[in-house]
């Protein structure tokens, strides 16, 4: 079981670089939104402050590496390099889900990146259907202990699992199980989809069960449809996984339908953000944090220095776009007026 689950992953790392593996017609809906220029902004740039603080640590920008990867030989270097960058950032980091891992403990170290990011805020992650399936609170708990991590990563991807040969299709009654999770857990639970949004229905469930944010990761960016489309050679699946390409909630439109609809609750928006200025909208329509996956993994195929440099240049347009906009801090960022909706 564990070697199959090796090789899924090694084949997500390989499709997701090689593939294009977009949503084919559907936005995030960030074109949407704009800023009000400022031509006077009354602002410096280098005054403008992007720091904020996610369960109890000090971000120098609201970014998160979004779990990415874990479970095959490339991923270790790739979860490495990562790490390594998101610690020189100072910005949060996810891996990928560590069933392999708890499945098979010889494959924890492709995990394990402490040892080069030692105060960087770092999620661990399991797919919350293996609750459906006899994983308990225990088992999360080994999965944040296995990483030293600050926090737990549910992720829910009911559309992946149903195009996918032998997927986990039986999610009935999982809601009570998240809660018992969120209640036996020393550290905070994340909800987070992987790909078609969170509705307000589907965020009334999770605050109820306790979880301390949800990650909206809206559709618009990489389709999960479409990479299972080219793992699978079943024709009947592949037909399936196309008819979805699509599927689901625009990321724009999700973070803010949950905003409105759930204002107290923390959310982090991801779902095809590729900017510095889609990281100012995110923060904008009401998130804490904004995740990335494949800017992030395209860099991490060739180096270090490669993820430091895109986080780099992500957290300059962010910056500018601040600037430009008037706001010197996050704070400001949300402020009425700053952002408007507008037809393309």
């Amino acid at each position: 079981m564990s070697e199959r689950h090796s090789q899924r992953k090694a084949d997500h790392i390989r499709i997701n670089l090689e593939q294009k593996v977009s949503f084919p017609n559907l936005t995030t809906g960030f074109e949407f939104f704009r800023f009000a220029h400022q031509a006077l902004p009354e602002l410096d740039l280098d005054a403008i402050e992007t720091d904020t603080t996610i369960f109890g640590k000090q971000l120098q920008a609201p970014l998160l590496i979004s779990s990415m990867t874990g479970g095959a030989a490339e991923a270790e270097h790739i979860n490495l390099r990562l790490a390594e960058a998101a610690e020189a950032a100072g910005v949060a980091m996810g891996v990928g889900s560590q069933r392999v891992a708890l499945e098979s403990p010889g494959q924890a170290r492709s995990f394990q990146v402490r040892r080069v990011a030692p105060s960087t805020l770092l999620f661990a992650n399991l797919g919350a259907v293996q609750l459906n399936k006899g994983y308990t609170a225990n088992d999360c708990l080994r999965a944040v202990e296995m990483i030293e991590a600050d926090a737990l990563i549910l992720h829910l991807n009911p559309l992946q699992e149903a195009v996918q040969v032998g997927g986990d299709v039986h999610w009935a009654g999982l809601a009570k199980k998240i809660e018992a999770v969120c209640r036996a857990l020393p550290v905070p639970v994340i909800a987070k989809e992987v790909g078609w949004g969170i509705s307000p229905e589907t965020a009334r469930l999770l605050a109820n069960a306790g979880v301390a944010a949800i990650d909206i990761a809206g559709s618009g960016g990489t389709s999960w449809t479409e990479v299972e489309y080219h793992r699978t050679t079943d024709p009947l699946l592949r037909r399936l996984a196309r008819t979805f390409a699509d599927w689901g909630i625009p990321t724009a439109e999700s973070l803010l339908l949950v905003q409105e609809t759930l204002p107290e609750i923390t959310l982090f928006a991801s779902g095809g953000l590729r900017t510095g200025i889609d990281v100012a909208k995110s923060i904008a329509l009401g998130a804490e944090l904004a995740g990335m996956a494949a800017p992030f993994l395209k860099a991490a195929a060739r180096s270090a220095e490669a993820v430091a440099e895109e986080l780099q240049a992500i957290i300059m347009e962010l910056r500018v776009a601040m600037f430009v906009s008037g706001a010197r801090d996050l704070k400001a960022l949300r402020e009425p007026g700053r952002l408007v909706r507008h037809k393309p």
